[in-house]
């Protein structure tokens, strides 16, 4: 009988559903929007430990998950995106298949690229964007350079970031040890240029949260850690009482070893141990064991940070265009520089861009390998405007002002 009774009920559900369906479809023109994946695939030089290896593929497959997203909303509204994707080991290739797809009209890029290739490849689109009479007629959405200079003075036009900056991983650490009272540091860097600037947020943020950096070394030597870190890692670590080793190794050289091998047993943070993160497979409240199922079903690996930073940059697009009902690129940044954007990213709020030099704001998780230890900003940690702008660089830090430009 109850059958008998919910039986109409459940076809006039489905029926006002579908009715709603078909007029939210017949509502819209149909829209087909191109998005060009830049990648320049990088060759990194062999590092002590390769237990743990990067993907091949990091990056893309957030992109094509991000596709699939789009795209089941998408065919109820008529609109259809595209990713057409350029992988190449070449900077100089890469610049090519760059103006090629601009050629083909494409004005929508998410780029995988180092810092120095995104400057070139910005400047290049900026030029033809110019000579064809429509200024400024291209998007690009950076999800790889972490430099803290794209987001102070070597700011580009058209360009957001949907990677954190490292000096944003940095403030989401500290933070941390502040409120953990782990004040007193000892800072170990490697000896590549990207050590040397993750070291460098590390002592911005040290000097902006109070804390003291009791000692710095740098990890010079060639030794074989895998048999020997228990003898020399100690002694290397040996020096003025600290609460905390802080490595800065982003390339995993050396860092593994330092944990449970330090002269003082201490934690150990930073690119190694406690580390803060854009994204990491612990990550499983507000809905992110969701996305991390579509993602494994997918691909058949765990969803990494560079996956996580081209996902944001597609759905950025995506929930732009579903908001403005166009592909026009100019209308399409206005709406998502402004204060009416906002992006579901699986981290307990809604994620948006700074105005000033186009980086996303968003929550920092801090991980080890097996579990979310927990996110920045901490509570406590107070801002006019966005809690989330006490990781980073600031309006008042910033020399960029990016929506003027836009």
């Amino acid at each position: 009988m109850n059958n008998y009774i919910g039986w109409p009920g459940t076809y006039l559900l489905r029926y006002l559903l579908s009715g709603l369906l078909f007029f939210m479809h017949s509502a819209h023109a149909q829209l087909d929007v191109d998005i060009a994946y830049i990648k320049l695939q990088q060759e990194h030089r062999p590092v002590l430990s390769n237990i743990l290896p990067e993907p091949k593929d990091a990056g893309l497959r957030g992109a094509e998950l991000a596709l699939q997203d789009s795209n089941t909303t998408g065919r109820f509204l008529k609109q259809t995106f595209h990713l057409r994707t350029d992988i190449s080991d070449n900077p100089e290739e890469t610049l090519t298949q760059i103006q090629f797809r601009y050629e083909q009209g494409i004005r929508l890029f998410v780029f995988d690229l180092p810092a120095d290739t995104l400057k070139t490849a910005s400047t290049w689109l900026a030029k033809a964007s110019l000579n064809t009479g429509t200024t400024d007629d291209v998007l690009i959405f950076n999800t790889q350079a972490k430099e803290n200079a794209l987001r102070v003075n070597q700011c580009i036009d058209n360009v957001l970031h949907t990677i954190p900056s490292r000096a944003m991983l940095a403030d989401a650490l500290a933070q941390w040890l502040t409120e953990k009272r782990l004040n007193k540091w000892l800072l170990i860097k490697g000896s590549t240029e990207a050590d040397h600037a993750y070291a460098q947020s590390m002592q911005r943020a040290a000097k902006r949260f109070g804390n003291k950096i009791v000692a710095q070394k740098q990890w010079s030597f060639d030794t074989d850690l895998r048999r020997l870190a228990q003898k020399e890692m100690p002694l290397f670590t040996q020096t003025e009482e600290y609460d905390v080793v802080v490595v800065a190794d982003e390339l995993g050289d050396f860092g593994e070893y330092v944990l449970y091998n330090t002269w003082y047993p201490r934690p150990v943070v930073g690119t190694q141990g406690l580390t803060p993160v854009a994204w990491h497979r612990v990550v499983e409240q507000w809905g992110a064991a969701q996305l991390q199922s579509r993602f494994e079903k997918l691909t058949g690996r765990w969803m990494d940070s560079k996956d996580y930073a081209s996902w944001l940059a597609v759905r950025s697009i995506a929930e732009a265009v579903t908001r403005t009902n166009t592909a026009d690129t100019n209308t399409l940044k206005q709406y998502i520089i402004s204060d009416k954007f906002e992006l579901a990213g699986f981290k307990g709020r809604k994620l948006n861009f700074r105005t000033w030099n186009g980086q996303l704001r968003q929550p920092i998780p801090l991980v080890h390998p097996r579990s979310l230890v927990s996110q920045s900003p901490q509570a406590g940690f107070l801002h006019p405007s966005s809690e989330l702008d006490t990781l980073g660089f600031d309006a008042p830090e910033s020399q960029c002002r990016l929506a003027k430009r836009f």
